[in-house]
């Protein structure tokens, strides 16, 4: 399927976009008076989340006027139609590390195309995270690469592990497992290993081969379009906790493909 759009130009203006929001979200991080508010579903929100969306929002208006957006602080545009691309922001994802000091947090964006069926697929994404001094990023056709500290782009790829025995698994908590609460306990207790790093992270450590399995969930489409397809250019799988390719369910599951399945059926409600 043809990329629908300028590949390299957006890939481009994802790392000019990522470029703009690191310096934002960096000159927030430990300060001192960082504003911090509650929205209607309690989830903490800060100015700095708040200042990254209106940054990209105002590049994405002049740089891709014709483009929808959809964002985690400012909504969703309502008259996404079939052929059309929307981009998916999520300006600071761990917002909770964000405003306690950890340096576990990214600026998500993806990018998505809606067929003329009115199906929806991701085409780029840009997972970038200053406190760790990296980013990530992928397009369709194109590979997916890391940057560590302003270096040259190396691709990643998932791991070839294949036995549960010898995986491990990344997790953000154990809150909203609900009912498969058990069964991914009892499946973590199978694996080589499991280690709480959660959020963003988890994914792009499947996508670099350093982890097997990374699973949340409850998670929205800005928690995902952007790892998700880094998560498969780089060789892994990603779906729902239903098995449902992409980030369009309410959980995400990340795999190097070979225990995929495994984990999806361990896990069912």
């Amino acid at each position: 399927m043809a990329y629908p759009g300028d590949l390299l130009g957006d890939i481009e203006l994802l790392k000019s976009l990522a470029d703009l929001s690191d310096e934002i979200s960096s000159s927030r991080f430990l300060a001192q008076d960082l504003k911090i508010e509650s929205k209607p579903d309690l989830s903490p929100v800060t100015d700095a989340d708040k200042a990254v969306e209106e940054k990209i929002r105002e590049v994405l208006s002049a740089k891709r006027p014709n483009d929808k957006i959809v964002g985690e602080e400012f909504g969703s545009a309502e008259d996404i139609k079939a052929m059309d691309r929307y981009w998916v922001i999520d300006p600071i994802d761990g917002t909770k590390n964000f405003l306690r000091g950890l340096p576990i947090w990214a600026t998500l964006i993806g990018l998505v195309h809606r067929n003329e069926s009115g199906q929806d697929r991701v085409i780029a994404g840009m997972v970038s995270s200053p406190a760790l001094f990296r980013r990530w990023y992928a397009a369709e056709g194109f590979g997916a690469f890391t940057e560590v500290n302003s270096g040259t782009a190396i691709q990643i790829k998932a791991s070839n592990v294949k036995e549960i025995s010898d995986a491990s698994i990344s997790f953000s908590d154990l809150v909203g497992w609900g009912p498969r609460k058990n069964s991914y306990l009892a499946f973590m207790d199978k694996a080589w290993r499991a280690r709480g790093i959660g959020d963003f992270w988890s994914h792009m450590l499947v996508a670099e081969g350093a982890v097997d399995i990374a699973a949340e969930p409850s998670l929205a489409l800005w928690d995902m379009a952007a790892v998700a397809i880094i998560v498969t250019e780089a060789g892994g799988r990603f779906s729902d906790l239903e098995n449902v390719a992409g980030p369009f369910g309410k959980s995400g599951v990340s795999t190097n493909g070979h225990l995929h399945q495994a984990f999806i059926s361990a896990v069912k409600s």
